[in-house]
């Protein structure tokens, strides 16, 4: 027996100014939909709301569990975008994990993807937004990435 194997559709997401969370659930609907997706400059992406709070919010966060034992947080922009689409995916089920599998993230723009075409979500972009924003490359640093390529 032979399997048919079926080459997914690859969808390039340009991250820079687009709220996290819209996008992160645009995204999820289109791995749930069998698309493979890539995520490029997610340290631009941009979280709505004050500064100081959301750190707060995050660094409240990060005390939960064992730094040996888990449940381990990640600091760096592209891995906090792949755990932020994980939870908007049902991820202990096989759909939800093959989707998870079909999900990269990559700070700024590497070299194989420079000059295909990127997408980006229309109700997503924070030219949309009226308060106060800061970008996840900046909270990233607050709450302790040390801005190196791992």
């Amino acid at each position: 027996m032979s399997q048919a194997i079926t080459k997914s559709k690859v969808t390039l997401v340009n991250a820079e100014g687009q709220i996290v969370g819209r996008m992160c659930s645009k995204i999820a609907k289109l791995l749930l939909n069998g698309e493979e997706v890539i995520i490029l400059n997610a340290e631009k992406a941009i979280f709505s709301g004050k500064k100081k709070s959301k750190i707060a919010e995050a660094h409240l966060f990060l005390e939960v569990g064992a730094p040996s034992r888990g449940p381990f947080h990640y600091r760096r922009p592209d891995r906090y975008i792949r755990k932020t689409v994980r939870g908007m995916l049902p991820f202990k089920q096989p759909k939800g994990k093959s989707a998870y599998k079909r999900l990269q993230a990559f700070m700024g723009i590497p070299l194989e993807f420079k000059d295909q075409k990127m997408i980006s979500f229309d109700d997503a972009l924070s030219a949309n937004l009226k308060g106060p924003r800061f970008t996840l490359g900046e909270l990233a640093k607050e709450i302790g990435w040390r801005n190196r390529m791992e």
